[in-house]
């Protein structure tokens, strides 16, 4: 009889835990993207799905890939910012956590694929 008592005790505790944690997410408000996603519509900024295939830009994003995850410092936003070479130029967005993460990152990128060739389009995310 305990045992049956002390399993319907954790089965209502669990319960009241799942409906609070419900609760909990329904109050916070969805996160407004539309500047985003009206920037990433324009036919002039590049995206991901434009990343040419040629051998030269593919090597491109694949060092600046690497040395970008290779630096444990850096947080995982930063580990997978979007890295879009088409012709030698390079394309960085994102959030990162930090305006010291964005420098860095273009720092990167500007090292392997040279100066000018760079546009950096990271953003700084809010901290929470």
């Amino acid at each position: 009889m305990r045992k049956l008592f002390t399993r319907a005790m954790l089965v209502l505790f669990l319960l009241g835990g799942l409906a609070t944690a419900q609760q909990d997410n329904s109050s916070q408000v969805p996160p407004d993207n539309t500047k985003v996603n009206q920037r990433d519509r324009s036919q002039t900024e590049p995206t991901a799905d434009q990343q040419k295939e040629n051998s030269s830009d593919r090597r491109l994003t694949q060092q600046i890939r690497r040395a970008i995850v290779k630096d444990k410092s850096l947080s995982t936003n930063a580990h997978n910012v979007k890295i879009i070479a088409q012709n030698g130029s390079v394309t960085l967005k994102g959030a990162v956590a930090s305006e010291e993460e964005k420098q860095t990152i273009e720092s990167k990128a500007t090292e392997i694929a040279g100066p000018g060739k760079v546009n950096n389009e990271l953003q700084v995310a809010p901290s929470k």
